[in-house]
């Protein structure tokens, strides 16, 4: 059953000029993973790496979102774990898999909180789904937690 559905858009060249401002933190906010992956999707598809880092991006937004909406279903307060300050966007990555398939990959320690956050840890099983897209200006996500 589905709990949590989250969207989100990313302006692709507001996006590209934060990630090339000089000391900008925009790259710790993607896994070493991540990265690789946007560099290679950009070299195989010819575009820029921009692109592809705006579509995670989107991604790791839809995933919080769905995370929040499916904690009221679960628990009477509605707090996360965490804050808009210390929120582990490295540890909630996005990866294609060998097809170019994106999945929703947890660390462990986040993992652990979002079984927490909902009722305690007595959720059924936990199942991400994400699907990404980019087209001329716009990078968008939208991600679904299934429980079950």
């Amino acid at each position: 059953m589905t709990f949590g559905l989250g969207h989100d858009v990313v302006d692709v060249t507001a996006f590209s000029d934060q990630l090339a401002e000089p000391g900008s933190r925009m790259r710790a906010l993607f896994s070493v993973r991540e990265l690789r992956q946007a560099v290679e999707r950009a070299r195989t598809k010819r575009d820029g790496e921009a692109v592809h880092l705006a579509a995670k991006w989107a991604g790791k937004e839809a995933v919080l979102k769905a995370w929040c909406e499916a904690m009221p279903a679960f628990s009477v307060a509605r707090s996360l774990p965490y804050t808009i300050d210390d929120f582990p966007w490295a540890r909630i990555e996005i990866l294609d898999d060998a097809l170019g398939v994106p999945h929703v990959v947890l660390a462990d320690d986040v993992a652990r909180e979002l079984r927490l956050s909902l009722s305690g840890g007595g959720a059924g099983a936990l199942t991400w789904h994400v699907s990404l897209s980019h087209d001329g200006p716009v990078a968008s996500a939208v991600a679904m937690l299934e429980i079950g």
